[in-house]
C-alpha cells in the first residue's frame, strides 16, 4: 500500500459518492482520480487499466459537458432511460473491446493479467459512457465490473484499491436506487 494508492482511493471514493448524488463536482474529482490511478496502474503493470484512465479522462470531460447541459431548472441532473437496443449495442461493444484489448495486451505487452484487465477495462468504458449519458443502468454494469475488479486488485496486492472497489459496489447500489427515484422508468430494467 503506497501513499499514491491511499490518495487515489480517497479521491475516487468521494468522486463516486458525488456521482451517485448527481453532483457536478464528481467530474473534476474523477479527473484527478484518473491521473492518480494512471500512475498507480503503470507501476503495477495493469496496462489496459492504465490506458483506461486516459480514455476515462476524455469521457469525464464529455460527461461533465453532458451533465452541465442536462439539468432541470432546479439544478438536478436529469436521468435518461436506456433503450434496449442501446444497451445491447453497448454490451456488444464491451465484448468486442475486451477481445481486441485482450489480444493486443497479451501479445504485445508484459501485462500481468491481460484478458481480465482488458475485459474489465472495456466494460468500464461502456459503464462510463452510460454514466455520462445519465442512464441509471450504468450502476448495474458498475456493480458487475466492480465485483470482478475486487478480485483482480486483491490478487495484484492492491488491497486498499480492492477495498475501494468493494465500497464502490455499495455506492453503485445506492446510486442505482437514487437514480431510480430521480428518473423516468427505463425500458430495460
Amino acid at each position: 500500500m503506497s501513499t499514491l494508492e491511499i490518495v487515489a482511493v480517497v479521491v475516487s471514493f468521494l468522486a463516486i459518492w458525488l456521482t451517485a448524488r448527481r453532483n457536478l463536482l464528481c467530474w473534476p474529482l474523477n479527473l484527478v482520480a484518473c491521473g492518480l490511478y494512471f500512475k498507480l496502474f503503470l507501476d503495477v503493470r495493469l496496462y489496459a487499466d492504465m490506458a483506461l484512465q486516459a480514455v476515462f479522462a476524455v469521457g469525464i470531460l464529455y460527461g461533465w459537458l453532458v451533465w452541465t447541459r442536462g439539468k432541470r431548472d432546479t439544478g438536478a441532473v436529469v436521468v435518461v432511460p436506456l433503450k434496449r437496443s442501446h444497451a445491447l449495442m453497448g454490451l456488444s461493444a464491451g465484448a468486442i473491446g475486451a477481445i481486441a484489448i485482450g489480444w493486443f495486451t497479451s501479445h504485445h505487452t508484459d501485462a500481468a493479467l491481460p484478458w481480465i484487465d482488458a475485459t474489465l477495462s472495456s466494460f468500464s468504458l461502456v459503464a462510463q459512457y452510460w454514466t455520462a449519458r445519465r442512464h441509471r443502468e450504468n450502476w448495474l454494469l458498475w456493480i458487475v465490473v466492480d465485483v470482478a475488479y475486487v478480485a483482480m486488485f486483491a490478487f495484484k496486492g492492491l488491497t486498499l484499491t480492492a477495498g475501494l472497489y468493494a465500497a464502490m459496489i455499495g455506492l453503485a447500489i445506492a446510486g442505482y436506487r437514487e437514480w431510480r427515484r430521480a428518473g423516468p422508468a427505463s425500458s430495460i430494467v
